[in-house]
């Protein structure tokens, strides 16, 4: 092991630098120990970062310096962070998904309540009652007003089934409640949390056709083929006149305008915690601020499960919740051997380089991963370090690697931490 403490040495003793964007979590950042972590928020001008932290920031590619190995969103979209530039980067991101399901879909259920009983009409008019002094006289004579229907017996269509539409699902069946569900991504995790009781479709449009409630749970995605705009004319044609549509997904996968002309026509009803600026003041509408995500349990549980990816990816170099680069990981590191890690375009022969690259410096690899996803590849490798304790030599190996056509990055995760990383800049060694 003496060899494997000489390389550690690489550069000053420091931490982990850790900067975050909006106000996290205090107790997510507490997963980050303050023995080998430091996180400062944006306030400190720290042009070192190792990793990214943020919410609901729009994030700039100026933001990101060239020491940042990762970035994660407490989250679950990550449409405010340049995925494609950071993978061209060969920077990870991460989200963390399902961290707040329970809070989204608690709100989805309240919408339906709000979607049938005409609650915030009555609190409204009680209010107005009550600044003439009448609320006594006249609660309850003005309460059929406010008539509505209970949700038991009726059926819900979950368009979407991943953590919150499965939630969503399972709580609405246990109110008695039908449940029709479309999902042409399910997956098996997400299946066995179903109800029993579900039938799932084959289309958006058959699952709606005889919902009394609808609850759309699908990330908004741009571009041909996308979900822009997905709940149209189209859709909503297929809606019965008094459906209630429960939008706390996105904003952008309703078509206002179709909408409108939904709610106009019939008895129907839009819930949503998005803006919109056909329907804001609708009768038939109510539009709440954007609260899915927004209780002290959801940021923290984002928060921790963020700081926890990040740890790990850090520290042991596995990929898990990236929304860019394909889940990896290896188990731990053999006594005697450090881990290497390397970025690399998905290109034919990459792998083949870096393993003739480690070969040709007598480097024998004990255990090694590699997996790609689209235009990225990820190879995490244990090697021997027997015989290999000079740290020229090392750093040597490290920047031939680095430097071989096709890499973007490589790390040595041993020693002083935040130590061992370098990039190849479009041909430029940096370290």
């Amino acid at each position: 092991e003496s060899s494997i403490k000489d390389i550690g040495e690489f550069s000053k003793a420091g931490k982990y630098q850790i900067q975050t964007f909006n106000k996290i979590s205090p107790k997510g950042l507490a997963s980050f120990p303050d023995t080998t972590y430091e996180v400062k928020s944006t306030e400190w001008d720290i042009n070192n970062a190792h990793a990214i932290l943020l919410r609901s920031h729009k994030l700039q590619e100026s933001e990101v310096d060239v020491s940042v190995r990762a970035i994660a969103r407490c989250g679950a979209g990550t449409n405010n962070i340049p995925v494609a530039r950071m993978t061209e980067l060969g920077i990870p991101v991460f989200n963390t998904p399902g961290a707040n399901a329970n809070a989204v879909k608690e709100l989805v259920v309240c919408g339906m309540f709000l979607g049938s009983r005409k609650i915030i009409d009555g609190i409204n008019h009680m209010k107005q009652l009550g600044s003439q002094g009448l609320a006594k006289e006249r609660v309850e004579k003005d309460k059929a007003l406010f008539g509505g229907r209970e949700v038991k017996g009726k059926t819900l269509a979950v368009i979407g089934l991943g953590h919150i539409g499965a939630a969503t699902a399972r709580d609405a069946a246990s109110m008695g409640m039908d449940i029709t569900g479309y999902d042409p991504g399910l997956s098996i995790e997400s299946a066995l949390k179903l109800p029993r009781e579900i039938t799932l479709s084959d289309s958006i449009s058959s699952a709606v056709s005889t919902a009394d409630y609808i609850s759309i749970n699908i990330p908004y995605i741009k571009g041909e083929g996308g979900t822009h705009g997905i709940i149209g004319r189209e859709i909503i044609s297929q809606f019965k006149s008094d459906a209630v549509l429960l939008n706390f997904a996105r904003g952008e996968l309703v078509d206002s305008e179709a909408m409108k002309e939904f709610l106009d026509s019939g008895n129907g009803r839009y819930v949503s915690d998005f803006p919109d600026d056909e329907l804001w003041d609708h009768k038939g509408a109510v539009i709440l601020p954007h609260l899915g995500a927004s209780t002290e349990e959801a940021e923290d549980a984002a928060a921790a499960m963020a700081a926890d990816t990040i740890k790990d990816y850090l520290e042991d170099g596995t990929i898990r919740n990236s929304v860019n680069f394909p889940a990896t990981s290896l188990p731990d590191r053999p006594p005697g051997s450090i881990r290497l890690t390397v970025v690399n375009k998905n290109l034919p022969g990459m792998l083949a380089k870096i393993t003739d690259t480690l070969a040709e410096s007598t480097l024998n690899i004990v255990q090694q991963v590699n997996h790609s996803r689209g235009d990225i590849a990820y190879n995490v490798m244990d090697v021997d370090t027997s015989g290999h304790g000079d740290i020229i030599s090392f750093k040597k190996i490290q920047e031939e690697l680095t430097m071989t056509e096709g890499v973007l990055s490589s790390r040595i995760l041993y020693g002083t931490p935040g130590t061992g990383y370098a990039k190849n800049l479009e041909g430029k060694y940096f370290v």
